[in-house]
């Protein structure tokens, strides 16, 4: 199995930037939310577990623990580049960091605008994943089918 880690800004990313790693029953998966405090979408977020098996831990922080920081775990962080929220930014950066360092970092897209997205193999499961997991905020992607369809994911080579 993988060790894989998801840096996900708010409750909600993992699954829109990263379903097709989720769903993937090899990786076992620890979830590090940054920034997002509010209680109904961390009580939401842990309704994660009944969705994905694989999921091990999942964890609030601002920082990414020294215990979690070795080079046999797979990362995933949101794009440094092409995201715009800032806290995506942010934590983009960190990997940006860590993949200097010699890390694996994948970088994946919350927004459709970065050159690299393909389609979600299943995104009528990727959207029930939503919708099960996160009903507050089912209006986001209601009429934006890109939340559900479309995945982007990056390497960067140095």
């Amino acid at each position: 199995m993988s060790e894989v880690i998801i840096i996900s800004p708010h409750c909600d990313d993992e699954i829109i930037g990263n379903y097709e790693v989720l769903k993937n029953k090899n990786n076992r998966i620890t979830i590090i939310y940054g920034s997002d405090t509010k209680l109904e979408r961390r009580v939401e977020a842990i309704t994660l577990r009944e969705y994905f098996s694989n999921i091990k831990a999942q964890l609030f922080q601002t920082t990414i623990p020294q215990p979690f920081l070795q080079k046999t775990t797979g990362f995933f962080f949101p794009d440094p580049h092409f995201e715009t929220h800032p806290e995506h930014r942010a934590w983009g950066f960190v990997g940006e960091q860590l993949a200097r360092q010699g890390f694996d970092v994948t970088f994946y897209s919350t927004i459709m605008n970065s050159p690299y997205i393909h389609e979600v193999e299943y995104p009528l499961l990727k959207k029930a994943a939503l919708d099960k997991v996160y009903p507050s905020q089912k209006s986001l992607w209601k009429y934006d089918h890109k939340y559900f369809i479309f995945e982007g994911k990056c390497k960067w080579i140095f």
